[in-house]
């Protein structure tokens, strides 16, 4: 595996870092236009809906705290990179603390300047 680059990095810390706000408008700069993500309760098409998806999560789970660990940059390009990594999360769900763990990977592209999450997948 490649060693990613500091602002690759950077920029996933930012994410994590955003996600734990709890505040989609922090997550969604973040965000490419065309980014799609799949989670275990389905498929999301575009920021609106990527955004509701965050939305409703943020809702159910209460003080969720996000953690991601052990990445591995699997493609490094100029403009593009690809990471797996696992995840673990604990909040509080329906008045009980609840937690889970799972993988992730996601496609970073280069635009306007900066990392914009093109696509997130994450399963437990």
């Amino acid at each position: 595996m490649a060693e990613a680059p500091a602002e690759l990095t950077a920029f996933l810390r930012r994410y994590e870092q955003a996600a734990n706000s709890h505040d989609v408008d922090r997550v969604m700069p973040l965000i490419a236009e065309d980014a799609v993500y799949w989670f275990t309760d389905g498929s999301h098409r575009g920021r609106a809906e990527i955004a509701g998806a965050l939305a409703r999560t943020f809702a159910a789970i209460r003080e969720e705290t996000y953690e991601i660990s052990d990445v591995e940059w699997v493609v490094l390009a100029p403009a593009h990179a690809v990471c797996r990594y696992r995840f673990r999360w604990t909040g509080v769900v329906g008045g009980r603390t609840r937690s889970g763990t799972g993988r992730g990977t996601n496609v970073v592209v280069r635009r306007d300047g900066g990392w914009k999450m093109l696509h997130e997948h994450l399963s437990s």
